[in-house]
């Protein structure tokens, strides 16, 4: 990535066309080479840019555009489309250029296989004596993210989501019945596990037997002292 600060003015010509006058601006070309020109200001959004595919050239610079002040003109044409940016350079503040790698990507944290993992290790929030079946328990129609058996020795169906809503509710509900036509592990209960259930989602679950549970992400993933909190 090659990171230039300079006084600059961009012209946009394609399916509009946009003109950025002279002034300080944060020039970003990447590996990939999309540009984008930034100001010190509208958080992330950049004013003008050009996403890959695209080409970037220096032209020369023509003689009125010499008297102006301009240094250099740089070209970024759209590979497929007719669109272009022209970024007319009057000096450079400062560059820099760093090559980055492959980025492994953004990874979520809180999603529901986390804390389906973090429950299966640490079953004993669903009740004391509790113990882990299998996690992705398989069914006809999908599997189970939990099947545990509580302290009776009971099979427990329990869905993970992150917000609980009437949808995973229904969800648990069709597990529920297709387990308990096998002999072998009915009676069957469920379990519906999430950050936040909402107040509908709840209203339904009781109403059906399934019993509601408020995971504490942070406090699951050490992060997060409980005795510690004011409120």
């Amino acid at each position: 990535m090659r990171v230039v600060f300079a006084e600059c003015s961009v012209d946009y010509s394609g399916r509009l066309d946009a003109y950025l006058p002279r002034a300080p601006r944060l020039i970003m070309i990447k590996a990939d080479g999309s540009v984008l020109v930034h100001s010190d200001g509208g958080s992330y959004k950049p004013l003008n840019w050009m996403s890959a595919p695209c080409t970037f050239t220096e032209s020369e610079v023509l003689a009125e555009e010499a008297e102006a002040g301009v240094t250099a003109v740089w070209l970024v044409a759209n590979a497929k489309t007719n669109d272009a940016l022209s970024i007319k350079i009057y000096e450079i503040l400062g560059e820099m250029e760093q090559q980055l790698g492959q980025d492994p990507g953004l990874i979520k944290d809180g999603v529901e296989a986390h804390l389906q993992e973090l429950l299966a290790e640490q079953v004993d929030l669903v009740g004391s004596g509790t113990r882990l079946v299998r996690r992705e328990f398989p069914t006809a129609i999908g599997p189970v993210d939990l099947m545990v058996k509580d302290e009776d020795g009971q099979h427990v169906a329990i869905e993970v989501k992150r917000r609980g809503e009437i949808d995973g509710v229904e969800q648990l509900t069709r597990y529920l019945e297709l387990l308990n036509r096998d002999p072998l592990l009915a009676p069957v209960s469920g379990i519906f596990a999430a950050q936040e259930i909402k107040p509908q989602a709840r209203v339904l679950a009781e109403d059906r037997g399934i019993r509601c549970l408020v995971l504490d992400y942070g406090a699951m993933k050490g992060t997060d002292n409980v005795e510690d909190r004011l409120f």
